[in-house]
């Protein structure tokens, strides 16, 4: 089965493994800050944290702003449950502002519309999280430009696109939001086996996110609350987690990250084939656009009902018994039971929903042979034939 997603391990990866294996320090050791660092040069960002998942990147990225109770947090229904999770776990409400059809991301026309009524009306959100589906950068100039106005924070789920560039900008330099978080999941651009990222500008927030990665407990002497003599001595300043990154994996990053621009290279040389090579179907290729690139973590296309009446579901499972391991990126989160037993209905953001009806993702991943790529074309045009 050709995935449609998966790591690429080499023999340089396997020895920055061994090496912490034969070394005194497998957590709380040298190479997490050395991965922090080489993320922060990569991104041209002051300050990196790493943890142990995106999902926990988000998490403690909401409690560094404050999130809790009486809150808002907006963001997009065409993601994973976790861009909206993390504002549930500090008690805050969540809300979605649907796609644009084309990009496949967090509409800025909508979000400008909801954020006038939502002023009108007192409800303005203190969080807006946009995603970066696929790889593909939103509009974070318009996006920051709303925030300014507004005054809400940004957090920019960077999940699927550390490697992506979006106008002057690159993602995760912070320039148009307060954090950016990536994923270094398996399946992602690069990765630490599970693993996440947090990146700021601000020395602050770079120190609550620190916090709230260790239990809250600082040993920094110029941040202790009472002069202490003691070489153990430790304090704890707020209700933190244990959501640290262990040295395997920081060593599995650093090594990874070396080969981060030859593979999103790959992918824009495999989409590049894909875009070619399926102009003729009956399918809704994705959108690159331009003065932006994308990471490219996904290639996602979309059945076109105005020409084909064959249903998703038997391209879905048409793909899958020629052994092409299909996926499908994602069920929109506001019809999620979870979510259905807050008040969210389906109907209420129509284009995500649209989306997800004729979605499919394709196999993308540096790895993928161009003898296996054209399996997949070749598959694509059997079944849609």
């Amino acid at each position: 089965m050709i995935p449609y997603g998966r790591q690429s391990i080499d023999a340089a990866d396997e020895r920055a493994v061994l090496e912490v294996l034969r070394s005194d320090f497998l957590t709380q050791g040298p190479r997490v800050p050395r991965f922090e660092q080489a993320v922060s040069e990569y991104c041209g960002v002051p300050f990196a944290v790493a943890v142990n998942s995106a999902t926990s990147a988000l998490h403690i990225a909401c409690l560094a702003l404050g999130v809790g109770p009486g809150d808002r947090v907006w963001t997009s229904p065409n993601t994973f449950v976790a861009s909206a999770n993390c504002a549930r776990y500090c008690g805050a409400s969540v809300d979605f502002v649907d796609i644009d059809p084309a990009t496949y991301n967090m509409s800025c026309t909508a979000l400008a519309a909801r954020l006038e009524q939502a002023a009108a009306e007192g409800t303005l959100p203190k969080v807006v999280i946009p995603v970066h589906f696929s790889g593909l950068p939103c509009d974070m100039v318009r996006i920051h430009e709303l925030a300014q106005h507004y005054g809400f924070f940004v957090v920019e789920d960077a999940s699927h696109a550390i490697g992506a560039r979006c106008a002057d900008s690159v993602i995760g330099d912070c320039r148009y939001s307060d954090i950016a978080v990536f994923s270094f999941h398996p399946v992602k651009i690069i990765t630490t086996a599970e693993g996440g990222l947090a990146t700021t500008r601000s020395a602050d927030l770079a120190r609550q996110l620190a916090l709230f990665r260790s239990h809250g407990i600082t040993r920094d002497p110029g941040e202790l609350e009472r002069d202490a003599a003691e070489p153990w001595y430790y304090e704890q300043h707020c209700l933190g987690l244990n959501y640290r990154l262990t040295e395997l994996q920081a060593a599995l990053g650093i090594s990874q990250l070396a080969h981060l621009e030859e593979w999103v290279a790959r992918r824009h040389a495999l989409a590049d084939i894909y875009d070619r090579e399926l102009s003729g179907l009956p399918l809704i290729l994705p959108q690159r656009t331009v003065g932006s690139r994308s990471a490219l973590h996904l290639y996602v296309v979309q059945i076109d009902t105005a020409r084909t009446a064959l249903p998703r579901r038997a391209l879905y499972d048409g793909l899958r018994e020629r052994n092409i391991g299909v996926n499908v990126h994602y069920i929109p989160v506001h019809t999620q039971p979870y979510y259905q037993a807050l008040g969210f209905r389906s109907g209420q953001f129509p284009n995500s929903e649209a989306y997800y009806a004729r979605c499919v993702s394709l196999p993308m991943y540096a790895g993928l042979s161009d003898a296996d790529q054209q399996r997949v074309i070749v598959a694509l045009h059997q079944v849609l034939s």
